[in-house]
């Protein structure tokens, strides 16, 4: 006889769970004791927000399921926002959420909460669990989901009179192991297809991505001398250097990247949605009318046709089908020009455009870029900064980019965390705005008590950049509750018993980045940015009228 929080930590080592993102609460005790003994590292976290982006960033990392337990009403809610990173990110992740007991369901009691309404939207499944005994069961199809098909989070609810519960119940065998299709026929048929293209582009997103399929992809494009872009937030899936890679599709696109996406007569468009930053809005591919013929893969066949009706569909993980593709031979088709062309424009669009201010962050990423391991990982949350990363900085090795394509403020610094702990011999970079290191700076605390050393860099320019930006764009003159009240970064870090530097000149930053590092501690260093720079190409004067 087992009560139900062993029964849970048993499955858990079972389907290979090593660590664990939590922020404890008294609705999950059997689980915690289940914990207690089991082997699988705890990581205490100071809000359930930060616990599950970090489940989220280690569901990137190894293509696992992240795994979050988190307690009811408050803990949930606060949480809800790493299970939409997972999501529209498409990473395998699992989140157990205590719950009230059985018997007092319907009586809103304290803090009750429906999660099947609750997560309906924002999770692939969400269950509660009602009888221990189907733990094993319960537990073995979440798991199962998370990575099938499209992965995303799954939400186990757990009465807590439920887990404290003993059962006699065998366990589950753990993870189920699939053979992995090789789709030679549908790689030769595709082959074909984009063979009769005169001006072709394959795109590349999506989830299911490794090393190996980074290679696979190198190898195709250049076998077939195809060009190749990237989808938001995925420049890690093909090294920059690479000579058909062209850019990536992102907020801040590169207008002539923009250009040969309407001017591509056939779109290979392998594992990404195609969704709405890829396509600025859907006008770089009319949804309605596209005058590009397109080839869509995806593993999800839900998703084929849903916003494309594409010419051709393939449901398949994009793994498989680019090891596919790449044993193909040269189909013949000479693209040479094209392609020299493209990546032409992305070189061009990686010549720093000078900002103001004594601090620049294109001489910053472009340091970054040039000195850092090549196996370096880079995080990020959401904001205008991150637009000098994504221009300026060359991705050299797939699963060095852990950012989030929902666009979650907050997220960088808890993704660097659960980053260094996953590599801890590896140097992890976080870049933040004021505005979104401020949502979780708190988890500065996690990462001095479980031994996590990321280098934050803090772009503070005393606003939220993005909002001011289209508000200056849309209401010029009119600043209205975009400013910011700034600590100082540096002592804070320091107070948690971190490192903390204060760059005001650019010429400062490689010893002060060189001090982070040899300090072995987490790390801020808090660049003060003009607040002049709005973004790689736009500036506060320049947008105000005369």
């Amino acid at each position: 006889m087992r009560h139900g929080g062993k029964i849970l930590s048993d499955q858990l080592a079972i389907h290979g769970v090593r660590r664990v993102f939590s922020v404890p609460g008294e609705s999950f005790l059997a689980a915690l004791d289940g914990l207690y003994d089991s082997g699988i590292a705890n990581i205490v976290c100071r809000q359930e927000g930060g616990a599950a982006m970090m489940a989220e960033a280690y569901g990137k990392l190894t293509g696992l399921p992240g795994v979050a337990f988190v307690t009811r009403g408050p803990g949930a809610t606060n949480a809800s926002a790493g299970i939409h990173v997972a999501m529209q990110d498409c990473t395998p992740m699992v989140m157990f959420v205590g719950q009230i007991a059985r018997d007092q369901r319907d009586r809103e009691a304290f803090q009750e909460v429906d999660y099947r309404a609750m997560f309906g939207g924002l999770a692939k499944w969400v269950a509660e669990v009602d009888q221990t005994e189907r733990l094993p069961e319960y537990i073995a199809r979440a798991f199962a989901l998370a990575t099938s098909g499209r992965p995303g989070p799954v939400v186990l609810a757990l009465p807590e009179d439920m887990l404290s519960a003993q059962a006699d119940v065998p366990d589950t065998t753990g993870p189920l192991v699939e053979l992995a299709p090789t789709l030679a026929g549908v790689a030769a048929d595709a082959l074909d297809w984009i063979a009769q293209a005169k001006r072709p582009l394959v795109i590349v997103g999506g989830p299911h991505w490794s090393t190996g399929a980074a290679d696979d992809l190198a190898r195709f494009a250049q076998t077939q001398g195809l060009p190749v872009a990237l989808g938001f937030r995925r420049q890690d899936y093909l090294d920059n250097r690479h000579p058909n890679y062209v850019g990536d599709l992102n907020v801040g696109v590169n207008p002539k990247l923009a250009q040969r996406v309407r001017d591509a007569d056939r779109l290979l468009v392998i594992g990404s949605r195609l969704g709405d930053i890829e396509t600025q809005g859907y006008t770089l591919v009319d949804p309605e009318a596209p005058t590009q013929s397109i080839l869509h893969v995806h593993a999800d066949a839900d998703e084929l046709g849903r916003v494309y009706h594409p010419d051709l569909c393939v449901t398949a993980d994009a793994v498989s089908f680019i090891r596919a593709m790449s044993r193909l031979p040269a189909c013949g088709t000479d693209w040479a020009a094209w392609t020299k062309a493209a990546r032409a424009d992305y070189e061009g669009w990686r010549t720093p455009q000078q900002s103001p201010g004594a601090v620049k962050q294109e001489q910053i990423i472009a340091w970054l870029s040039d000195n850092l391991p090549d196996d370096t990982i880079l995080t990020n949350g959401a904001g205008n900064y991150a637009a000098w990363l994504h221009r300026y900085f060359t991705y050299k090795g797939f699963r060095t980019q852990l950012a989030p394509t929902s666009g979650s403020m907050g997220y960088g610094f808890p993704a660097a965390i659960s980053a260094s702990l996953e590599h801890p011999d590896r140097t992890v970079v976080c870049l933040a705005g004021d505005g979104c290191f401020q949502m979780t700076l708190n988890e500065m605390s996690t990462a001095i008590q479980h031994g996590a050393t990321p280098i934050t860099l803090v772009m503070n320019n005393g606003r939220y950049g993005t909002i001011r930006m289209h508000q200056e764009k849309h209401y010029p003159g009119r600043v209205s509750g975009t400013q910011l009240a700034n600590p100082d970064f540096a002592a804070l870090a320091r107070a948690y018993g971190g490192h903390g530097e204060t760059v005001t000149e650019g010429a400062q930053f490689a010893e002060a980045f060189a001090r982070a590092q040899a300090s072995n501690l987490p790390a801020v260093i808090e660049l003060t940015i003009d607040p002049d720079a709005l973004s790689t190409g736009t500036t506060l004067s320049g947008m105000r009228p005369p």
